[in-house]
């Protein structure tokens, strides 16, 4: 377990670290600055404040600098935003986002995992189609296209939500919906494939060989092993649904540290840009190493399967 823990640690350090160097360069290579929108700032205005975050510096020089500062977690001020350091705009928008990752999670999690559960108890059968094909199309529909919609339904019609804005939790209900209902149809899909596979396993007809009943075969035997699938899924879309939040966040106006990504990189904010992309990389990174754990306790053949 050690070994295994420590060889996904080593990988996730190195994918922070092609992650930074990649869209530091990227950004550093696009046309523009963060000041080509200010046209009635005076030249030496615009160099001093180049001077002041080290962008007169030799493109070398500069990576080096913001490296050495990610690596001790000393986010520099932000080229945009005057006098604001990122780390403080990631801590104040953060939270939002996180928020609404979470609540969708909950929601694709209790809807996903029953269905997907259900369908995989009716193979072949209309309980099975029905539902798979539902999932289906929720695969298929984009969050641009699903919140609008259920903005039209739940908040102008019933009268339920606001359209947007946030001003308590109530308000993130619908973006948490939106995400979560898309991504519960991956994770039923998921579920149903799990179960299905668990079902057909030589321990399963051992208990039912030994008259346990269907009930605890299902609960007690095959709903943790059947999971698996589920839990290698949550790992990347946890961070999607929480870094991948900008859209939906844009739709309904929700103050998330989507926002300030997107303004970030139209106005080519190399240190807000790098310092998010940065900060979203460790906490993918961290969650895919717990998830990594988690299934290593629940199947330890897997850390030897890693091994070899």
């Amino acid at each position: 377990m050690l070994v295994f823990a420590l060889h996904r640690l080593l990988q996730g350090v190195v994918v922070v670290f092609a992650i930074f160097t990649i869209t530091f360069f990227l950004l550093r290579f696009a046309p523009g600055s963060p000041y080509a929108t200010e046209r009635s700032m005076p030249p030496h205005i615009e160099a001093y404040r180049r001077a002041s975050l080290g962008l007169d510096k030799p493109l070398v020089e500069q990576y080096w600098l913001r490296l050495k500062a990610m690596a001790q977690g000393d986010m520099d001020l932000s080229d945009k935003y005057q006098g604001r350091y990122v780390a403080d705009i990631i801590r104040d928008s953060f939270p939002v986002s996180l928020q609404i990752g979470v609540m969708a999670l909950g929601v694709a999690l209790l809807i996903g995992i029953p269905i997907g559960a259900y369908a995989a108890l009716r193979p072949n059968s209309l309980d099975d189609y029905v539902p798979m094909t539902l999932a289906m199309l929720g695969i298929c529909l984009p969050t641009f296209v699903l919140g609008p919609l259920l903005a039209l339904g739940l908040a102008l019609k019933l009268g339920m939500f606001s359209v947007s804005g946030w001003y308590d939790t109530w308000d993130l209900v619908l973006p948490s919906l939106t995400l979560g209902i898309v991504n519960a149809a991956v994770v039923a899909r998921l579920m149903r494939v799990g179960m299905l596979d668990t079902l057909n396993q030589d321990f399963i007809r051992t208990a039912r060989a030994k008259g346990v009943s269907e009930r605890a075969v299902v609960w007690k035997h095959a709903l943790k092993h059947a999971c698996l699938p589920v839990l290698n899924f949550l790992g990347p879309a946890t961070a999607g649904l929480i870094a991948g939040s900008f859209v939906v966040e844009s739709v309904f106006q929700v103050p998330g540290l989507g926002q300030h990504f997107v303004s970030a990189v139209v106005n080519r904010d190399v240190s807000l840009t790098v310092g998010v992309v940065a900060f979203y990389g460790v906490f993918v990174v961290v969650f895919n190493f717990l998830v990594d754990i988690l299934q290593v306790w629940i199947n330890p053949r897997l850390s030897f399967e890693n091994r070899s």
